[in-house]
């Protein structure tokens, strides 16, 4: 019988990180990075930071997911699913708005370059 979940594919081992609700603090960010680290010390290719719980985000919850971004460099991949409006609002605002899996509006595409009008008043 099929578990209703997608395969992921088999080469890349993806775990679950979820934050605390309803707003994680910075007192939360070092007991999440030392789970973090575990998951990727047990071979762990990404890890996809679940914040539905995270339900009234404030700066504490940035803090907490750049320290994570941080701690997940050069380990694997970090993703972060479930975000609010609101929290995905504040990621934007503070530009970490690639955690969730989105470049951010004012940097163009990879490979892209802005064309410049003759016309256009130099800088």
């Amino acid at each position: 019988m099929s578990s209703g979940r997608r395969p992921s594919h088999p080469l890349v081992k993806t775990r679950r990180l979820a934050l605390p609700g309803p707003t994680p603090t910075e007192r939360d960010a070092a007991r999440l990075c030392a789970r973090l680290a575990r998951l990727y010390d047990d071979g762990a290719d990404a890890v996809v930071c679940d914040a539905r719980a995270v339900t009234a985000p404030g700066l504490g919850a940035v803090a907490v997911l750049a320290r994570l971004r941080l701690a997940a460099r050069g380990r694997g991949a970090f993703r972060v699913t479930g975000a609010t409006p609101a929290l995905r609002a504040l990621l934007h605002l503070v530009g970490l708005v690639e955690l969730l899996g989105q470049p951010e509006q004012r940097e163009p595409p990879g490979g892209v370059q802005e064309r410049v009008q003759a016309d256009d008043p130099a800088p």
